[in-house]
Protein backbone atom coordinates (compact mmCIF):
# COMPACT_ATOMS: atom_id res chain seq x y z
CA UNK A 1 0.00 0.00 0.00
CA UNK A 2 1.41 3.57 -0.66
CA UNK A 3 0.41 6.00 1.39
CA UNK A 4 0.84 9.50 0.87
CA UNK A 5 1.67 12.16 3.99
CA UNK A 6 2.08 16.22 3.46
CA UNK A 7 3.50 17.83 6.73
CA UNK A 8 2.33 21.15 5.17
CA UNK A 9 4.44 23.71 7.78
CA UNK A 10 5.15 27.39 7.60
CA UNK A 11 8.56 27.80 5.54
CA UNK A 12 9.05 24.53 4.11
CA UNK A 13 6.23 21.58 2.53
CA UNK A 14 7.62 17.97 3.26
CA UNK A 15 5.93 15.79 0.49
CA UNK A 16 6.33 12.00 1.77
CA UNK A 17 5.29 8.38 0.25
CA UNK A 18 5.18 5.52 2.96
CA UNK A 19 3.68 2.69 3.96
CA UNK A 20 0.90 1.20 6.55
CA UNK A 21 3.77 0.28 8.75
CA UNK A 22 4.95 4.05 9.29
CA UNK A 23 7.93 3.74 6.81
CA UNK A 24 9.06 6.39 4.62
CA UNK A 25 9.78 5.29 1.40
CA UNK A 26 10.38 8.23 -0.47
CA UNK A 27 10.31 12.12 0.50
CA UNK A 28 10.25 15.51 -1.22
CA UNK A 29 10.98 19.20 0.13
CA UNK A 30 8.96 22.37 -1.16
CA UNK A 31 9.23 25.30 0.25
CA UNK A 32 6.11 27.30 1.24
CA UNK A 33 5.27 30.81 -0.98
CA UNK A 34 1.83 31.06 -1.72
CA UNK A 35 -0.46 28.29 -3.06
CA UNK A 36 0.16 29.55 -6.89
CA UNK A 37 3.99 28.73 -6.24
CA UNK A 38 3.28 25.52 -3.74
CA UNK A 39 0.30 23.51 -4.93
CA UNK A 40 1.43 22.53 -8.36
CA UNK A 41 5.02 20.64 -7.47
CA UNK A 42 2.66 18.79 -4.87
CA UNK A 43 0.20 18.01 -6.58
CA UNK A 44 2.50 16.55 -9.59
CA UNK A 45 4.64 14.52 -6.90
CA UNK A 46 1.13 12.59 -5.43
CA UNK A 47 -0.45 11.66 -8.20
CA UNK A 48 3.10 10.35 -10.03
CA UNK A 49 3.07 8.45 -6.77
CA UNK A 50 -0.27 6.96 -7.68
CA UNK A 51 -0.97 7.52 -3.46
CA UNK A 52 -4.28 5.38 -2.45
CA UNK A 53 -4.75 7.71 0.30
CA UNK A 54 -3.32 11.12 1.73
CA UNK A 55 -2.96 12.38 5.13
CA UNK A 56 -2.07 16.55 5.49
CA UNK A 57 -0.34 17.74 8.70
CA UNK A 58 -1.36 21.23 7.95
CA UNK A 59 -0.12 24.80 10.15
CA UNK A 60 -3.06 26.40 11.00
CA UNK A 61 -5.27 27.75 12.45
CA UNK A 62 -7.72 25.14 9.85
CA UNK A 63 -11.26 24.00 9.93
CA UNK A 64 -11.11 20.48 10.80
CA UNK A 65 -14.57 20.15 11.34
CA UNK A 66 -16.07 17.80 8.67
CA UNK A 67 -19.58 19.16 9.23
CA UNK A 68 -18.37 22.75 8.75
CA UNK A 69 -18.79 24.63 5.25
CA UNK A 70 -15.28 25.41 5.22
CA UNK A 71 -14.03 21.68 6.19
CA UNK A 72 -10.43 21.62 5.20
CA UNK A 73 -9.49 25.53 5.09
CA UNK A 74 -6.45 26.88 5.99
CA UNK A 75 -8.76 29.95 7.85
CA UNK A 76 -7.18 32.91 9.88
CA UNK A 77 -3.30 32.04 9.35
CA UNK A 78 -0.64 34.96 9.80
CA UNK A 79 0.90 33.87 6.13
CA UNK A 80 -1.41 35.51 4.27
CA UNK A 81 -1.63 34.30 0.87
CA UNK A 82 -2.90 30.84 2.50
CA UNK A 83 -6.00 32.56 4.24
CA UNK A 84 -9.28 30.73 3.53
CA UNK A 85 -7.54 28.62 1.64
CA UNK A 86 -9.02 25.44 0.88
CA UNK A 87 -6.34 23.05 0.79
CA UNK A 88 -7.79 19.73 1.17
CA UNK A 89 -10.48 20.51 -1.90
CA UNK A 90 -7.45 21.17 -4.04
CA UNK A 91 -5.92 17.92 -3.50
CA UNK A 92 -9.60 16.07 -3.30
CA UNK A 93 -10.28 17.67 -7.01
CA UNK A 94 -6.99 16.38 -8.56
CA UNK A 95 -5.94 12.81 -6.52
CA UNK A 96 -9.30 11.22 -5.71
CA UNK A 97 -8.76 9.90 -3.01
CA UNK A 98 -9.62 9.64 0.92
CA UNK A 99 -7.91 11.89 2.43
CA UNK A 100 -6.79 12.73 6.39
CA UNK A 101 -6.71 16.19 7.72
CA UNK A 102 -5.67 17.89 10.75
CA UNK A 103 -3.23 20.69 12.14
CA UNK A 104 0.69 19.91 11.73
CA UNK A 105 1.00 19.07 15.45
CA UNK A 106 -1.76 16.62 15.81
CA UNK A 107 -0.09 15.13 13.00
CA UNK A 108 3.19 14.49 15.16
CA UNK A 109 0.83 13.85 18.51
CA UNK A 110 -0.40 10.83 16.50
CA UNK A 111 2.54 9.37 14.84
CA UNK A 112 3.90 9.08 18.06
CA UNK A 113 0.93 7.70 19.15
CA UNK A 114 0.76 5.50 16.36
CA UNK A 115 4.44 4.29 16.16
CA UNK A 116 6.49 5.97 19.10
CA UNK A 117 7.54 6.69 22.25
CA UNK A 118 3.78 7.30 23.23
CA UNK A 119 2.13 4.09 21.45
CA UNK A 120 -0.37 2.18 23.45
CA UNK A 121 -0.79 4.92 25.96
CA UNK A 122 -4.89 6.76 25.58
CA UNK A 123 -3.69 10.18 26.33
CA UNK A 124 -0.62 11.83 25.59
CA UNK A 125 0.63 15.53 23.96
CA UNK A 126 3.06 16.57 21.54
CA UNK A 127 4.59 19.41 22.09
CA UNK A 128 6.80 21.23 19.42
CA UNK A 129 8.96 24.24 20.55
CA UNK A 130 10.34 26.17 17.66
CA UNK A 131 9.87 29.19 14.94
CA UNK A 132 6.27 28.56 16.96
CA UNK A 133 4.51 26.40 19.74
CA UNK A 134 2.35 24.18 19.06
CA UNK A 135 0.83 21.32 21.08
CA UNK A 136 -1.00 18.22 19.34
CA UNK A 137 -3.51 16.14 22.17
CA UNK A 138 -4.62 12.49 21.80
CA UNK A 139 -6.90 12.17 24.09
CA UNK A 140 -9.17 8.60 25.21
CA UNK A 141 -7.35 7.71 21.80
CA UNK A 142 -7.75 9.82 19.32
CA UNK A 143 -7.24 13.55 18.69
CA UNK A 144 -8.62 16.74 20.39
CA UNK A 145 -11.17 18.62 18.71
CA UNK A 146 -13.59 21.11 19.86
CA UNK A 147 -14.57 24.26 17.96
CA UNK A 148 -11.65 24.07 16.16
CA UNK A 149 -8.46 22.65 17.37
CA UNK A 150 -5.99 23.02 20.61
CA UNK A 151 -4.09 26.36 20.19
CA UNK A 152 -2.11 25.78 23.55
CA UNK A 153 0.82 27.44 22.69
CA UNK A 154 -0.76 30.35 23.19
CA UNK A 155 -1.80 30.08 26.86
CA UNK A 156 -1.19 32.84 29.29
CA UNK A 157 1.88 32.20 31.72
CA UNK A 158 3.42 33.91 34.66
CA UNK A 159 6.54 35.59 33.71
CA UNK A 160 10.12 34.72 35.29
CA UNK A 161 10.92 36.79 38.00
CA UNK A 162 14.18 38.22 36.18
CA UNK A 163 12.74 37.83 32.44
CA UNK A 164 11.68 41.81 31.34
CA UNK A 165 11.02 40.97 27.78
CA UNK A 166 7.92 41.86 26.39
CA UNK A 167 7.09 38.59 24.38
CA UNK A 168 7.39 38.76 20.42
CA UNK A 169 3.69 37.11 19.76
CA UNK A 170 1.97 39.57 17.86
CA UNK A 171 -1.63 38.78 19.25
CA UNK A 172 -0.86 38.14 22.66
CA UNK A 173 2.95 39.72 23.22
CA UNK A 174 3.98 37.37 26.67
CA UNK A 175 1.91 35.07 25.81
CA UNK A 176 3.86 31.31 25.94
CA UNK A 177 4.82 31.49 22.31
CA UNK A 178 5.56 34.98 22.50
CA UNK A 179 8.43 34.03 25.95
CA UNK A 180 9.55 31.03 24.45
CA UNK A 181 9.13 30.50 21.31
CA UNK A 182 12.97 30.02 18.74
CA UNK A 183 11.87 34.30 17.81
CA UNK A 184 12.21 35.04 21.20
CA UNK A 185 15.70 33.79 22.40
CA UNK A 186 17.00 35.69 19.48
CA UNK A 187 14.97 38.95 20.77
CA UNK A 188 15.77 38.54 24.01
CA UNK A 189 19.47 37.52 24.04
CA UNK A 190 20.38 39.34 20.83
CA UNK A 191 21.75 35.91 19.81
CA UNK A 192 20.44 32.74 17.67
CA UNK A 193 19.81 29.97 20.32
CA UNK A 194 22.40 27.53 19.16
CA UNK A 195 24.83 30.55 20.00
CA UNK A 196 23.44 30.65 23.56
CA UNK A 197 24.33 27.08 24.53
CA UNK A 198 26.61 28.01 27.29
CA UNK A 199 24.58 30.75 28.64
CA UNK A 200 22.72 28.84 31.93
CA UNK A 201 20.61 31.88 32.57
CA UNK A 202 18.71 31.47 28.86
CA UNK A 203 18.04 27.90 29.42
CA UNK A 204 16.69 28.53 33.35
CA UNK A 205 14.36 30.72 31.81
CA UNK A 206 12.94 28.62 28.76
CA UNK A 207 12.89 26.10 31.43
CA UNK A 208 10.81 27.69 33.31
CA UNK A 209 8.20 28.84 30.49
CA UNK A 210 7.91 25.00 28.89
CA UNK A 211 7.91 23.37 32.51
CA UNK A 212 5.09 25.87 33.31
CA UNK A 213 3.29 25.12 30.16
CA UNK A 214 3.83 21.52 31.32
CA UNK A 215 2.11 21.22 34.46
CA UNK A 216 -1.03 23.34 33.34
CA UNK A 217 -1.47 20.69 30.71
CA UNK A 218 -0.90 18.19 33.31
CA UNK A 219 -3.78 19.72 35.22
CA UNK A 220 -6.21 20.09 32.46
CA UNK A 221 -5.37 17.17 30.16
CA UNK A 222 -3.90 14.58 32.77
CA UNK A 223 -1.57 12.84 30.19
CA UNK A 224 -0.04 9.94 30.61
CA UNK A 225 3.51 10.80 29.37
CA UNK A 226 4.41 14.66 27.59
CA UNK A 227 6.30 14.48 24.50
CA UNK A 228 8.78 17.95 23.93
CA UNK A 229 10.13 18.49 20.13
CA UNK A 230 10.95 21.03 18.06
CA UNK A 231 14.35 22.71 17.33
CA UNK A 232 14.69 24.41 20.56
CA UNK A 233 14.76 20.94 22.40
CA UNK A 234 17.62 20.35 20.11
CA UNK A 235 19.61 21.66 23.36
CA UNK A 236 20.54 18.82 25.57
CA UNK A 237 20.06 20.66 28.78
CA UNK A 238 17.16 21.69 28.46
CA UNK A 239 14.95 18.64 28.84
CA UNK A 240 16.09 17.66 32.10
CA UNK A 241 15.63 21.35 33.60
CA UNK A 242 12.47 21.46 32.98
CA UNK A 243 11.70 17.93 35.02
CA UNK A 244 13.34 19.88 37.58
CA UNK A 245 11.14 23.11 36.86
CA UNK A 246 7.82 21.03 36.32
CA UNK A 247 8.31 19.21 39.92
CA UNK A 248 9.30 22.06 41.75
CA UNK A 249 6.08 23.92 40.41
CA UNK A 250 4.02 21.19 40.67
CA UNK A 251 4.96 20.97 44.41
CA UNK A 252 3.47 17.56 45.00
CA UNK A 253 0.37 18.00 44.30
CA UNK A 254 -0.85 15.57 41.76
CA UNK A 255 0.95 12.39 42.94
CA UNK A 256 1.06 9.49 40.28
CA UNK A 257 2.85 6.68 39.16
CA UNK A 258 3.50 8.37 35.99
CA UNK A 259 4.69 11.72 37.87
CA UNK A 260 7.05 9.43 40.31
CA UNK A 261 9.19 8.97 37.15
CA UNK A 262 10.04 12.08 35.36
CA UNK A 263 12.28 10.71 32.97
CA UNK A 264 9.25 8.30 31.21
CA UNK A 265 6.87 11.09 31.87
CA UNK A 266 8.57 14.28 30.25
CA UNK A 267 10.02 12.83 27.21
CA UNK A 268 12.05 14.07 23.59
CA UNK A 269 10.74 12.72 20.45
CA UNK A 270 11.56 9.44 19.49
CA UNK A 271 10.96 9.26 16.06
CA UNK A 272 14.04 10.82 14.42
CA UNK A 273 11.91 14.25 13.52
CA UNK A 274 9.66 11.90 11.32
CA UNK A 275 6.50 11.99 13.86
CA UNK A 276 5.05 14.55 11.45
CA UNK A 277 5.14 12.49 8.25
CA UNK A 278 4.39 9.42 9.65
CA UNK A 279 1.21 10.74 11.82
CA UNK A 280 -0.20 12.25 8.55
CA UNK A 281 -0.03 8.70 7.27
CA UNK A 282 -2.10 7.53 10.05
CA UNK A 283 -4.68 10.15 9.53
CA UNK A 284 -4.75 8.73 5.92
CA UNK A 285 -4.61 5.07 7.26
CA UNK A 286 -8.02 6.46 8.84
CA UNK A 287 -9.44 8.52 5.75
CA UNK A 288 -9.10 5.04 4.67
CA UNK A 289 -11.23 3.19 6.68
CA UNK A 290 -13.78 5.41 7.41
Amino acid sequence: MRIGALEAGGTKMVCAVGNEQGEILKREVFPTGTPDDTMPPMLAFFEQEKIEALGIGCFGPIDPNKESKTYGYITSTPKLAWQNYNIVGAFAERLHCPIGFDTDVNAAALGEAAFGITKGLKNSIYMTIGTGIGVGVYSEGRLLHGMMHPEAGHILIKRHPEDSYKGCCPFHGDCLEGLAGGPSLEKRWGKAGALLTEEPKVWEIEAYYIAQACVNYSMILSPERIVLGGGVMKQPVLLPLIREKFTELMAGYIRTQELADMESYIVGASLHDNQGAMGCIQLALEALKN
